[in-house]
C-alpha cells in the first residue's frame, strides 16, 4: 500500500523494565484474548500442511531445563511455519505408562520393590498412576505455556489411551501373522529393585554409569584327573593343587559358575607359588603375589587339547557343595573375546547371570544355573544363601570360599556398570523367558528406511545405522504393572498362543463377552480378568479347548511411544485423514532418542508401512551446567524449569536454546546452561533490542512524525539497513526451511547489535539532532526504523514470543493483526533490494575498522579530531554520504581516495598531526561528554535545557 499515512505515538518505554512481570502479563492477555485459539486456527483453511510429530514428554514429574530445550525447539519450528500459512495439528502428547511412572509412584507412596505393589493392591496401585498422569500432564502442560508454548492443550494424546493401546495390538497382530513374534529364553539385565528385564535400547540411554566395586580373585581347583595330566605333561612330581585363577567384579555369579573360557591364540604360565601351582595368562602374572618357578609357558590351544578328551568335570567348582552347583559339569571352553589387557587371562562363565555368558551356553551346550528370582534372592538349592539378597552376600561369600582356601585376592576397579535407567539400582543378569520380536528380516528394511530421511547432524544418521545393524531382537515384555497390557493368549499349558488384535476380536472370543464391555480401561488388573473360550479358537485349522489366559506381562514402554505415528491421526478408523498427515515432515528429540523413540517409531512404521514414519530427524545435544557437568539432583546443579523461568524469563531460555549450535546439524554437543549464560543472553541481545526500541520510541513520540508505508529515502544509511535487513531475511528464511535455527538465530543477532543498533542508531543519531532542520529526513529515519522494528517483531516471534509481542503491540496500527502471532512472515520488499549499497558500507565499515585501529596504535582518542584519512588501492571513490560517513566515523576533517581497479587490497593511512585548532576542538568535545555525563546524572529528561558555567585556565576556549 503506497501513500498510506497515519500520524503515530506510542506508550512510552521503560528504561528497565521487567521481563519477567511483562511475560506473565503478556501470557495471560494471550488467554484471555483468545490468542492461542486463533493461532491454531488462523491456517484451517490452507492447502500447505506442516507434518509434525510430537514426541510425548513423560508425565510423571514437573518440567527440567532439559525438557523446555526440545520443547522450544518444536514450538519454534511450529510458530515459523504457522506464520507461513502452513495449516498444522498443534497435538501435544504424554507418555503415560512404564516403568518411568511406576516408580516415582512407587517413591511417592513409599514403596520398595513390587511386593510393596501387590500387597497395596493393583487395581489401587494403577488408579494411583493415572491419577499421577492426569496430574503432571497439566502441570507440565501450564509449565509449557509458561515456556511460551502455544499447543492444542484440549486435543493432547495420552500414550494410557484406549486407542493408543488397541493401535499396538494392532501392530503386534501384525507381526504375529509376519512371524517374527516369539516367546524366547534368555540373559537379560534385569532390575532386582523393579522386578523386571531393561531392554538393550534402555540402556542406551545413560544405562551405564561409573563406578567402584571390589573385584575378587579365585582359585577354581582343577580336578584330580585333569591335575595329573598337567602333572605327566610338565613332569611334576609333587602333588600339590593345581588351579585356575580367576577373576570377577561380580562374587555373586560365581554360585552360578559352569565353565572357564581362555583364548587359544594367548600364552597361559603355569606357575608355582608356595604349595600351590596357578594356571594365568602370561601378561597378567603381574597380579600374583609372588612367583616361586615358572614351570611352562602353553598356547591357550594347547591346553584346551591337553584337556580336551576328559570326560566329567575340568576343575571343581567354586560352590559345588550346594545342591544346585553340585549338579553341573565345569568345562574349559575357547572364546576369542578373553582377552589378557585386565583380569587373569581366564573368564568366569555363568550363562544364567550373563548376556555373553549365555550365548556362549548355546555355542557350548553348556550346563545352565539360575540361582535368583525376580528380585534377585537366591532360589532353592544354594544351602545358606538361600533368600539372601546378592547385594548382602558379598561377606559370606568371600569367607565360604577363604573356608575352602581358594579365596586369593580383592581389589578395587572402576569401571562402568548397567543401572535402572529409571530407579538407578544397579543391574544384574538374570536369564528369564520373554516376548520378544525377531529383527533380523526387518533390519534391512529398517536401514534402508533410515537412511532415506534427512538426519541433523548428519552423524546421527550413522548413531542410527550402527545402532540397526548392532541391535538384538526386541525384547518387548516387562514383569510390571502400568503398562500396555500385552494381547497374547497361552491355553492351559502354555504351549500354543494367539494375538489378539482388537476390542471387538477380544469380546468375540471372550468366555464371558460382557465383561470386555464392562471393562472400565485395558490395564490390570482388570483386563487380566478376561479369559477367553478355546472352542472359539482355530490354529492352524484345528478347533482348540480349554480357557486361554492372558499372558502377566505387560509391553515396552516404547511401544506406546513408536505407534503414534498411527495412533495419533486415526490409522485404523481413518486412512485418508491419516494419509495427509503421514508421512511427518519433522520430528526432533535430544540424540539419545536415537536408539529409543527415532528407533520404535521406525521399527513399527516399517513393519506396518514400509518406509520411515519421518523425513527431517534433528537429534539436539544434551543439557549441561556452566561449568560442563551433566546437570544431576544429587550433584545439586540441576535446575527446575519453574525456577529458571521466574529468575530468568522465558525468553533468554529460548533464544539460548534456538541459537546454540548442539541444537541444529552441526553438531551434538553439549549446551551449556545456568543463570549467568542467561544474564549474558539478556545483555548482549534482549536488552540491546528493547534500548534500540525504546530509543525510537522515545524520539518518535517527541517529533511530528508521520508514518508513511512503503517509503523510500534519499539517506544511504536508510538505503543500507533496508537492504541489509531483506539480505538477512533472506539468509534466515534459507536457514529455517533447512531446520537450522542456531545460524538463523546467530546472524539475527548480528543484525540487531551491531548492524542495526551499533551502526545504523548510533550513525543517525545526528539526524534527530535539534541543528537538523531536514524534516523529510527526520521521517525517513523513523519511517525506516519502525519498519525495521515492526519487521524484526514479526521475524523474532517464534524465537522469543513475550517481547516481539511487546515492541508489536506498541508499534502497530489499527490495520495490523491484534497480535504479532497472528500475522505473517514478512514479506521480502524487493525494491530495497541493493547489493551496491551493501558492499559499499561493507567497504565502508572495513575501513572505518582499520582506522580505529591506527587511532588505538597512535594512542589517539576518537574525539581529537584529525585533518585527513587516505584510502589507498580503493576500486572507486564513495558518494558523498559514504564519505561523510568515514569522516565522523574516524573524527577527520577530509577523505582522500587513491583509486585503483586492479587492486585486491586496499590499505588506509591517517594523518597523525594535531595542530593548535584540532587540538581545541578536541579539547570542546570533551567537554560536551562531560556535559552529556553530567546531564545524564542529574536526572535531567532529553528535552530539558540547561545553563552550563565552566572554567578555564586557558584562552583556546575563550
Amino acid at each position: 500500500m503506497q501513500g498510506f499515512f497515519v500520524y503515530m505515538t506510542f506508550k512510552e518505554v521503560e528504561a528497565q523494565p521487567n521481563f519477567i512481570d511483562n511475560e506473565a502479563t503478556r501470557l495471560a492477555w494471550w488467554y484471555d484474548n483468545g490468542i492461542v485459539d486463533k493461532y491454531l486456527h488462523r491456517n484451517d483453511q490452507s492447502e500447505k500442511r506442516f507434518r509434525f510429530l510430537d514426541g510425548p514428554i513423560t508425565a510423571n514429574n514437573p518440567m527440567g531445563v532439559h525438557h523446555a530445550h526440545g520443547r522450544t525447539i518444536k514450538d519454534f519450528y511450529q510458530r515459523y511455519k504457522n506464520m507461513r500459512g502452513f495449516k498444522q495439528r498443534f497435538q501435544n502428547g504424554f507418555d503415560c505408562q512404564g516403568l518411568w511412572v511406576e516408580v516415582e509412584e512407587e517413591k511417592d507412596l513409599g514403596f520398595d520393590s513390587k511386593r510393596d505393589i501387590e500387597a497395596f493392591g493393583l487395581d489401587k496401585f494403577s488408579n494411583s498412576c493415572r491419577a499421577r498422569v492426569e496430574k503432571f500432564s497439566e502441570v507440565q502442560a501450564d509449565q509449557s505455556k509458561r515456556l511460551g508454548m502455544f499447543m492444542d492443550w484440549d486435543h493432547s494424546y495420552y500414550t494410557m489411551s484406549e486407542r493408543n493401546n488397541l493401535h499396538i495390538w494392532y501392530f503386534l497382530k501384525r507381526v504375529h501373522e509376519k512371524g517374527w513374534l516369539y516367546k524366547g529364553f534368555d540373559a537379560m539385565p534385569w532390575c532386582t529393585r523393579c522386578g523386571t528385564a531393561i531392554s538393550q535400547h534402555e540402556l542406551s540411554d545413560g544405562g551405564y554409569k561409573d563406578v567402584t566395586h571390589e573385584s575378587i580373585y579365585v582359585r577354581f581347583t582343577l580336578t584330580d584327573e585333569s591335575a595329573q595330566k598337567i602333572r605327566s605333561r610338565y613332569s611334576i612330581n609333587d602333588n600339590h593343587t593345581i588351579a585356575f585363577l580367576i577373576w570377577t567384579t561380580t562374587p555373586w555369579t560365581l554360585l552360578s559358575n559352569v565353565a572357564v573360557a581362555i583364548n587359544k591364540k594367548l600364552d597361559y604360565a603355569l606357575v608355582k607359588e608356595a604349595d600351590q601351582y596357578i594356571i594365568v595368562g602370561v601378561e597378567r602374572k603381574k597380579v600374583l603375589a609372588q612367583i616361586e618357578q615358572e614351570i611352562a609357558v602353553m598356547k591357550g590351544q594347547d591346553l584346551l587339547e591337553l584337556l580336551a578328551d576328559q570326560n566329567g568335570n575340568i576343575y571343581t567348582g567354586p560352590f559345588d557343595e550346594l545342591d544346585a552347583p553340585s549338579k553341573v559339569t565345569h568345562r574349559l571352553i575357547s572364546w576369542d573375546d578373553v582377552s589378557d589387557s585386565d583380569g587373569t587371562g581366564l573368564v568366569h562363565i555363568a550363562p544364567g547371570a550373563g548376556k555373553e555368558d549365555f550365548d556362549l551356553r548355546i555355542e557350548n551346550d553348556l550346563d545352565l544355573l539360575n540361582s535368583i528370582d525376580d528380585f534377585g534372592d537366591y532360589v532353592d538349592g544354594y544351602g545358606p544363601f538361600v533368600s539372601k539378597n546378592v547385594s548382602a552376600v558379598r561377606g559370606e561369600i568371600y569367607q565360604s570360599l577363604k573356608e575352602k582356601n581358594i579365596f586369593y585376592k580383592t581389589e578395587s576397579i572402576h569401571h562402568s556398570y548397567p543401572h535402572c535407567w529409571r530407579c538407578k539400582h544397579e543391574l544384574v543378569f538374570k536369564t528369564v523367558s520373554e516376548w520378544f520380536i525377531k529383527a533380523d528380516e526387518i533390519r534391512p528394511a529398517m536401514k534402508k528406511a533410515a537412511d532415506e530421511a534427512h538426519w541433523m547432524p548428519d552423524h546421527a544418521r550413522k548413531r542410527m545405522q550402527d545402532w540397526l545393524d548392532n541391535m538384538g531382537d526386541w525384547p518387548i515384555s516387562r514383569q510390571r504393572y502400568w503398562g500396555l497390557a500385552l494381547p497374547f493368549y497361552e491355553n492351559e499349558d502354555k504351549s500354543k498362543f494367539i494375538v489378539v488384535e482388537s476390542k471387538e476380536e477380544l469380546k468375540k472370543l471372550a468366555t464371558n463377552p460382557e465383561k470386555v464391555d464392562a471393562l472400565p480401561e485395558l490395564h490390570r488388573p482388570w483386563i487380566d480378568d478376561i479369559v477367553l473360550d478355546g472352542t472359539k479358537i482355530t490354529l492352524d485349522g484345528e478347533k482348540q479347548s480349554g480357557v486361554w489366559k492372558r499372558v502377566v506381562d505387560v509391553g515396552d514402554c516404547w511401544l506406546d511411544a513408536g505407534i503414534v505415528p498411527f495412533s495419533t491421526i486415526d490409522y485404523l478408523t481413518d486412512k485418508d485423514h491419516w494419509n495427509q498427515w503421514y508421512p511427518f515432515e519433522f520430528i526432533t528429540e535430544y540424540v539419545a532418542q536415537v536408539k529409543l523413540w527415532f528407533y520404535a517409531t521406525l521399527f513399527m512404521s516399517v513393519t506396518l508401512e514400509g518406509k520411515a514414519p519421518w523425513q527431517n530427524v534433528l537429534a539436539t545435544g544434551f543439557l549441561v551446567d556452566e561449568k560442563g557437568k551433566a546437570m544431576h539432583k544429587s550433584a545439586g546443579n540441576s535446575i527446575a524449569f519453574d525456577d529458571a523461568a521466574r529468575e530468568a524469563g522465558a525468553d533468554p531460555i529460548r533464544w539460548l536454546y534456538l541459537r546454540e549450535r548442539s541444537a541444529n546439524h552441526h553438531g551434538t554437543g553439549n549446551l551449556r546452561f545456568g543463570y549467568n549464560i542467561l544474564d549474558e543472553v539478556r545483555r548482549r541481545f534482549l536488552a540491546i533490542l528493547w534500548n534500540t526500541y525504546r530509543y525510537f520510541v522515545t524520539h518518535a513520540n517527541l517529533s511530528d512524525w508521520e508514518y508513511k508505508e512503503g517509503h523510500t529515502s534519499d539517506n544511504v544509511l536508510d538505503q543500507w539497513i533496508l537492504a541489509k535487513l531483506g539480505a538477512v531475511q533472506t539468509d534466515v528464511e534459507t536457514y529455517l526451511n533447512e531446520f537450522n535455527s542456531p545460524d538463523a538465530a546467530s546472524l539475527l543477532e548480528t543484525f540487531i547489535v551491531q548492524e542495526f543498533s551499533q551502526w545504523y542508531i548510533r550513525r543517525s543519531r545526528d539526524r534527530l539532532s535539534p541543528t537538523n532542520t531536514d524534516i523529510k529526513d527526520k521521517n525517513a529515519f523513523f519511517n525506516t526504523t519502525y519498519f525495521v522494528l515492526m519487521t524484526l517483531s514479526k521475524i523474532l516471534a517464534p524465537f522469543v514470543p513475550f517481547i516481539s509481542e511487546e515492541i508489536y503491540l506498541n508499534l502497530r496500527n489499527e490495520k495490523d493483526p491484534e497480535s504479532v502471532h497472528l500475522a505473517d512472515w514478512p514479506e521480502i520488499e524487493e525494491k530495497y533490494e541493493n547489493n551496491d549499497i551493501l558492499e559499499q558500507m561493507d567497504f565502508v565499515r572495513k575501513v572505518v575498522e582499520k582506522g580505529h585501529s591506527l587511532r588505538k596504535e597512535s594512542g589517539i582518542r576518537l574525539r581529537q579530531p584529525l585533518r585527513n584519512v587516505t584510502i589507498v588501492n580503493c576500486k572507486q571513490e564513495l558518494s558523498d554520504q559514504l564519505t561523510q560517513v568515514i569522516t565522523d566515523e574516524l573524527n577527520v576533517k577530509t577523505v582522500e581516495y587513491e583509486t585503483n581497479q586492479g587492486a585486491d587490497v586496499f590499505e588506509v593511512s591517517i594523518n597523525l598531526e594535531i595542530d593548535d585548532e584540532l587540538l581545541s576542538e578536541g579539547t570542546m568535545r570533551e567537554i560536551i561528554r562531560e556535559i552529556q555525563s553530567l546531564r545524564r546524572n542529574a536526572g535531567y529528561a532529553f528535552d530539558d535545557e540547561v545553563t552550563v558555567f565552566w572554567k578555564t585556565e586557558t584562552s583556546a576556549l575563550e
